[in-house]
């Protein structure tokens, strides 16, 4: 079952002025590897050798995923994934 994806203005551009995708994945790895088959260019921005970029969060419903399982958070299709870049402020 897809998964509705929140996606950021900033990366809008890879989806062609979309706010909102359906993607199918079991994970949230297998998420961000299915969101880039259908929008290359997503990966990279989303990802770094290390896992998620230090500047971008990524919720599942309100949680964010580094506090629930990481990329290997569960997924059934029924909840929404939010990808919000991080802001900085003084």
């Amino acid at each position: 079952m897809a998964t509705t994806v929140r996606i950021p203005t900033p990366l809008r551009t890879l989806t062609g002025g979309e706010e909102a995708v359906s993607i199918d994945g079991a994970n949230v790895r297998e998420l961000i590897e299915n969101l880039e088959q259908n929008h290359p260019g997503m990966r990279e921005r989303l990802l770094d050798e290390k896992g998620v970029r230090r500047f971008v969060n990524i919720y599942v419903g309100d949680e964010d995923i580094r506090f629930l399982d990481g990329l290997d958070t569960a997924l059934d299709g029924k909840e929404e994934v939010s990808i919000v870049p991080a802001i900085a402020g003084e």
